[in-house]
């Protein structure tokens, strides 16, 4: 690591598709050319694609390319694939497989921004590796690739050579740290600070999800009429005896089958219904946190904090700060 640019730039090379998420490509690309020391560039940066030419992304603007195909043996220090819509496609895709594990051969440090981690994984690069993704898309890399270690709330994971961010914007914090790693905290934090973003962003990608939807709507149905009877008694005693006597279980087969329909223990279950609810009651109100916590069934604003740090990374008073509706 030093903080001062080589007389040789860097070379970064982004593998875009049609239809990728443009802020998965522009944020990072923004970062590495902007980084500079003394008015000297830190980088050089290319855009490419399987084929090469204009592609579309998800938005109206158009991307030039270069070619992966007919492309020079070109040595890269990092290459990063680009998520959205066309990493999906892509990673379904042997010729696109193919162009990527080749080129990721020919670099030192390989990176993925959001769900371009599908194609990292398609390629065999990330077997057995910590990794993260969008926070949506978390429960299918994991279930689509088991050998992996998917981690839900990092924004970016680091592990050995390979990089993987969380989604979209979380392009931007790994390309920040990778700046970091390469010429110092220094360089990292000035060029953060023109960007007008954080070097070292608070809380983790948890605190923009609603993983308690998610898991129960995809467990299935057995449980409906209980989470709606535990929604609606969060401040009640919600030990398992009374989870069990609403289903009309045995608090032992209830506590067994429980946990196999929907993946969660009753306690955690429960946790996360009170966390759903207090997250709303933070965007949506303007409730002392006090009595935030009362209502969404933790009885006392330092339970509350704790469970918020453990989970989210963030305090109750910075979590309505940051998402508040009103």
């Amino acid at each position: 690591m030093s903080e001062e640019c080589d007389n040789i730039p860097k070379r970064v090379l982004f593998v875009a598709f049609p239809k990728s998420k443009m802020l998965d490509l522009v944020g990072p690309l923004q970062v590495f050319t902007d980084a500079s020391v003394n008015g000297k560039p830190c980088y050089v940066v290319t855009v490419s694609s399987p084929d090469g030419g204009v592609i579309r992304t998800d938005t109206v603007l158009p991307v030039s390319t270069v070619s992966l195909r007919n492309g020079p043996d070109t040595l890269y220090d990092t290459v990063i694939i680009v998520g959205g819509a066309g990493a999906f496609t892509a990673a379904k895709d042997p010729d696109a497989i193919a162009l990527v594990k080749e080129v990721v051969h020919r670099s030192r440090r390989v990176g993925a921004v959001c769900t371009g981690a599908f194609v990292l994984a398609a390629a065999g690069i990330l077997e057995n590796r910590r990794v993260v993704t969008h926070w949506s898309e978390c429960s299918e890399l994991a279930s689509t690739y088991p050998s992996l270690q998917v981690e839900v709330d990092p924004i970016y994971v680091r592990d050995g050579h390979i990089w993987t961010s969380a989604g979209v914007t979380a392009g931007i914090d790994m390309a920040l740290a990778m700046v970091s790693e390469d010429y110092g905290k220094t360089v990292a934090l000035d060029l953060a600070r023109s960007l007008v973003s954080y070097l070292t962003r608070p809380g983790g990608q948890s605190q923009f999800s609603h993983l308690a939807h998610s898991r129960f709507r995809e467990a299935s149905d057995r449980f409906n009429a209980l989470h709606a009877w535990m929604q609606e008694n969060l401040q009640s005693d919600l030990r398992i005896e009374a989870l069990a006597a609403a289903a009309n279980m045995s608090p032992r087969n209830f506590s067994r089958v429980y946990a196999l329909e929907t993946g969660l223990s009753p306690a955690k279950a429960v946790e996360e219904l009170r966390l759903q609810e207090a997250r709303k009651l933070l965007e949506t109100s303007r409730m002392p946190i006090k009595a935030v916590a009362v209502k969404s069934g933790f009885g006392d604003e330092e339970r509350l904090r704790r469970v918020m740090l453990r989970h989210l990374r963030i305090s109750p008073s910075d979590y309505r700060d940051r998402f508040k509706t009103i």
